[in-house]
């Protein structure tokens, strides 16, 4: 299948034949060969298929990890493979190119001899927005700058390897590696054992060793992954990240400097951090000291770094490192610095901030590419692509003018044409190989000091089929096998990986929960609840309002009461029954929460907010079924015709589908109740919202004189139970007493106010440590079930209406009401509030 399709265009290296000759007859390589054969594939149909397999979530077991996540990003099926011996000369040109950039990056926040000599021109150092004034004579704590960085080559037609440029800030990929290969070794694993493919698993072990030995605390060190947050477009990345190197992920406002020392804020106090994987570009890092808007970064994180109480990866100031003018003065720098001539070279380039090398850029411009010297350089050309473009005959002149005018803002770099490699579609309806443009982007990690080692794989870059440049974000990534002679050793492990402890360390390692992690669960739990609630709510009243026997005047007044108190309703309108239809109106034109009402869909928008906060703790199912109630609701309300509304009976198919799916959210969250102290905060969110929502409607229901009446019970029974009300004739239906009996104190009922209250003080118990002096200041406000007589709350004393005052019964309610207000402000003051208590490091989490 293979032989005659996947053919690379003329002037590009062909992977899969290893050849770029025009109209060759050539052959697979020996390794595509071994390959396609390892595969028993069945043709299309097959290929088909497992690419499908693809798009689903990487790990679907939701009890597998807290930070399972759905890949965001397009796998090609195929992988790209590298001969042993062409990886011989990747390895060793990568692992050249990091010793020279160090020694580069010391010279410029050092010595600056560099520029004394005039090897580099100040333009690229003192110009350039990346060099950060604040880190010069710095020497970052282990005596290294560049932890991690990425390289991007390209096969150029002769087959030879040529490195495009260097990423030293976040570099994008790393953490898709791990995801990449696991995914694959699902779809392809006979493959994989037959191509004897290395191993990516010690070269991350590597570098997570290397962290801990340099940082201030040693093989004890307290390691964490700074994100910008579940908004960038690399989170799930940094999220599997983190989860396989076993990490703390955190953003920004999870740390604190405190007396030059890194923390992080937890629930039980200040945990100390001594080294910082950043994914966050360096501008960022420390509003104090860089950009003062900032919200991405910690205050005072530099002078941390200073004082030698955290080790950063990378050290900051590493951006102007990625410049592509840098390239053509690397070859001399490598004389300089290491004796050496580059063994991977560059494309060549000519910086136009020099009069000298302009006039050869003009001339290059017809077959190379206009690249950005800094950041953002071209924005004002209308060029924004981070791989240049080749410029069109037309364009010449126009570009020879802009660099004539700012010649310092570009550079000039020959094009060099991508090789193409085989991949398989992954719509599901391909019947043929076809052949991409890729680049390669490969990792090398810190694995000593001033020491480092090229990771075994990487990530290829694919671009579109038509493309003449790879690297852009249309085609994604695929995997990239490394092949071995021999023996690769043991197979790659798929779980995440930990440092080397020992068994009383093991013992001795606490569980922490990130502060703002355990306020958004609690949130979640809380507007979860609410969303239930509201939804179930507006679906009794609608049934109420159109069931067949009338509703009593008591029930509709309750209705009324209960959906002004909950928000289902705008305020200011005539009341049951008089305001009938404008009600009817006003609860359904308010259920997506966009009348002013905050309704279901206003529930349903904060719960996706609070679960975005904490999305690398959610399994895919449980972020899906967010994202499907909410975007089902406001399909729904775009669906509809504004000049005519939606039906009742459109409405309650709505909040049936809506109430089934915030059923499975609160089943799945239930499940992972008692993990730590964050999902008890969320179970304990949840209840006491259930606490107050019962409570207040059994007080309502007293007020309005509902519970009195059959068809009152019966809806207070179905909104508990979240089952379609029961309207019986007046001494047929449900009695108060056994209403009291199953709501308020049956503690086998999980929806009964006694129960709630059990399973509170066991979540609060649990929280506050089990120590009795934190345990009175949170649940001294609970009302206690085992105090509760049910005689007592059953008597009725006159007070001039029909059936009297059941004051022992009220006063319970709103106890109960109460509580839940009053315990929620203790949560938000003990645990969600600024401290400066600190803790000892607890150790990896």
């Amino acid at each position: 299948m293979a032989s005659d399709s996947a053919r690379a265009a003329n002037g590009h290296f062909d992977e899969l034949r290893g050849t770029s000759a025009p109209g060759s007859s050539a052959g697979l390589t020996p390794a595509w060969t071994q390959f396609f054969g390892a595969l028993h594939s069945q043709g299309a149909t097959d290929l088909n298929q497992r690419a499908l397999s693809l798009r689903q979530p990487t790990n679907a077991d939701d009890n597998a990890d807290e930070a399972a996540q759905q890949r965001p990003w397009p796998l090609s099926l195929f992988p790209l493979l590298i001969e042993p011996d062409d990886w011989q000369q990747i390895e060793a040109g990568v692992r050249q190119r990091m010793r020279l950039l160090e020694r580069v990056v010391e010279d410029v926040y050092g010595a600056q001899e560099l520029l004394q000599r005039a090897l580099l021109p100040p333009a690229l150092v003192h110009g350039h927005p990346g060099y950060l004034r604040a880190m010069h004579g710095v020497l970052p704590a282990g005596g290294t700058h560049l932890h991690i960085a990425a390289f991007d080559l390209a096969r150029g037609p002769d087959g030879r390897w040529v490195l495009l440029a260097q990423r030293c800030q976040a570099p994008a990929g790393f953490g898709r590696l791990p995801e990449n290969r696991r995914a694959l070794s699902q779809q392809l694993s006979e493959a994989l054992q037959a191509l004897q493919v290395q191993l990516v698993a010690p070269t991350y072990r590597a570098l997570l060793e290397n962290l801990q030995r340099l940082s201030p605390a040693g093989a004890a060190s307290h390691v964490a992954l700074l994100t910008p947050g579940p908004f960038n477009e690399n989170y799930f990345e940094h999220a599997s990240l983190a989860r396989y190197l076993g990490l703390t992920l955190v953003e920004g406002s999870d740390l604190i400097v405190r007396d030059e020392q890194l923390y992080l804020k937890t629930l039980t106090g200040l945990v100390q951090v001594h080294a910082l994987l950043t994914m966050v570009e360096d501008e960022y890092l420390d509003p104090l000291e860089l950009r003062a808007d900032s919200t991405l970064g910690v205050a005072g994180l530099l002078q941390a770094m200073r004082a030698g109480n955290v080790l950063l990866a990378n050290a900051p100031g590493s951006a102007l490192l990625e410049s592509p003018a840098l390239s053509a003065y690397l070859p001399a720098l490598a004389h300089h610095l290491l004796g050496e001539e580059l063994q991977l070279p560059s494309p060549a380039t000519w910086w136009c901030g020099e009069r000298s090398a302009m006039q050869q850029a003009w001339d290059a411009l017809r077959h190379g590419a206009v690249l950005p010297t800094y950041p953002d350089a071209l924005a004002d050309a209308g060029f924004a692509s981070r791989n240049g473009q080749r410029v069109a005959e037309q364009d010449i002149a126009l570009w020879a003018g802009r660099i004539q005018r700012r010649g310092e803002h570009y550079t000039v770099q020959t094009h060099v044409p991508s090789s193409h490699m085989p991949s398989w579609p992954s719509d599901g309806t391909s019947a043929q190989i076809v052949a991409r443009p890729v680049t390669l982007r490969v990792y090398a990690v810190a694995d000593g000091p001033h020491s480092w080692r090229v990771l075994p794989g990487g990530v290829a870059q694919l671009s579109g089929a038509a493309a003449d440049l790879a690297g852009s974000d249309d085609g994604g990534n695929a995997d990239v096998w490394v092949l071995a002679h021999g023996d690769v050793g043991n197979s790659e492990p798929l779980t995440p990986l930990t440092p080397h402890e020992t068994t009383g360390a093991l013992a001795q390692r606490k569980p922490f929960v990130k502060r703002r992690a355990a306020e958004n669960l609690f949130w979640l739990g809380r507007n979860t609840e609410r969303a239930s609630n509201a939804a179930c709510l507006a679906r009794l009243t609608l049934r109420c309002l159109y069931a067949e026997q009338p509703a009593s005047a008591p029930l509709l007044a309750w209705l009324d009461k209960m959906a002004l108190a909950n928000s289902l309703v705008l305020h200011g309108m005539a009341p049951l029954p008089q305001g009938r239809s404008a009600f009817e109106r006003s609860l359904i034109s308010s259920l997506t929460g966009s009348q002013g009402a905050t309704s279901v869909g206003y529930h349903l928008r904060a719960v996706r907010l609070a679960a975005a906060a904490v999305r690398e703790r959610l399994s895919p199912q449980q972020w899906q079924m967010i994202v499907r109630s909410e975007e089902q609701l406001s399909a729904h309300d775009a669906n509809h015709d504004p000049a005519h509304g939606q039906s009742a009976h459109q409405a309650l198919q709505l909040l049936q589908q809506i109430s089934d799916q915030l059923a499975a959210m609160t089943n799945a969250q239930t499940q992972r109740v008692g993990c730590d102290d964050g999902w008890r905060l969320l179970d304990a969110g949840r209840l006491l919202e259930r606490q107050a929502f019962l409570a207040n409607a059994l007080l309502y229901g007293l007020q309005t004189g509902s519970l009195h009446y059959s068809d009152g019970l019966s809806a207070v029974l179905a909104l508990v139970d979240k089952q379609p009300p029961m309207n019986a004739p007046d001494g047929q239906g449900p009695a108060l007493a056994g209403v009291i009996k199953l709501l308020v104190l049956d503690r086998s009922n999980p929806r009964s106010l006694g129960c709630i209250a059990d399973a509170l003080r066991a979540q609060l118990t649990e929280l506050a440590g089990s120590e009795s002096s934190q345990l009175g200041a949170l649940v001294s406000d609970l009302p206690d079930p085992t105090q509760w007589d049910f005689t007592r709350l059953c008597e009725s004393r006159p007070d001039g209406s029909a059936h009297g005052h059941y004051f022992a019964l009220s006063e319970l309610l709103l106890q109960c009401s109460d509580a839940a207000i009053q315990v929620s402000a203790q949560i938000n003051a003990r645990y969600f509030s600024a401290t400066t208590q600190t803790q000892p490091s607890m150790g990896q989490p």
